[in-house]
C-alpha cells in the first residue's frame, strides 16, 4: 500500500466531493493531500510540485470537470516523461463501457464509479499500489 507520507492530488470541481475524498484518504492514514478544482488547476499543481522537488505521487481525479476533464488530464500526464508512470485514479458517475475502455487505453491505473464506499476506495488504492510497485 502507498506509504502514509505519499503526496496525493485530489482534483474535482465539486468542493464537497474533494472534501469527501480527502477525508477518506486521511481516514486511511494519508497525511499529504492537496486539492485542485479542475483539470487545468491539477496540471498546475503537478508542475509546481515537480519544480519544487516534491512531486505528486498519486492523482485521484474526477472525470467531468470544467477547463480540462479528468481524461484530458490523464492523457497530458501520460504524455509527459516525468509522469508517465504516475498512479492515476479516475472518479466518475459515468459507468458507460466505452468510457471505461477509453480511460484504460489512456493508461488509467484504476477507475472508480461514484458513489463509493471507503473500503472499496481503499481496496482500489491497494490495487493501484500493487500495479505500480510489483513485488513490493
Amino acid at each position: 500500500m502507498f506509504p502514509p507520507e505519499t503526496r496525493i492530488l485530489v482534483a474535482d470541481d465539486m468542493p464537497t466531493i474533494r472534501e469527501l475524498v480527502k477525508n477518506q484518504l486521511k481516514g486511511i492514514g494519508f497525511k499529504n493531500v492537496v486539492e485542485a478544482s479542475d483539470g487545468e488547476a491539477a496540471m498546475n499543481v503537478l508542475v509546481s510540485n515537480q519544480n519544487a522537488g516534491t512531486p505528486i505521487q498519486l492523482v485521484v481525479s474526477d472525470w467531468n470537470m470544467p477547463k480540462m476533464t479528468g481524461l484530458e488530464l490523464l492523457k497530458q500526464v501520460r504524455a509527459s516523461a516525468d509522469w508517465a508512470q504516475l498512479p492515476f485514479v479516475l472518479l466518475t458517475s459515468e459507468s458507460e463501457r466505452d468510457q471505461v475502455t477509453e480511460a484504460i487505453l489512456a493508461g488509467v491505473s484504476q477507475y472508480l464509479v461514484k458513489p463509493f464506499a471507503a473500503k472499496v476506495f481503499e481496496e482500489k488504492l491497494k490495487g493501484v499500489w500493487a500495479k505500480h510497485n510489483p513485488g513490493k
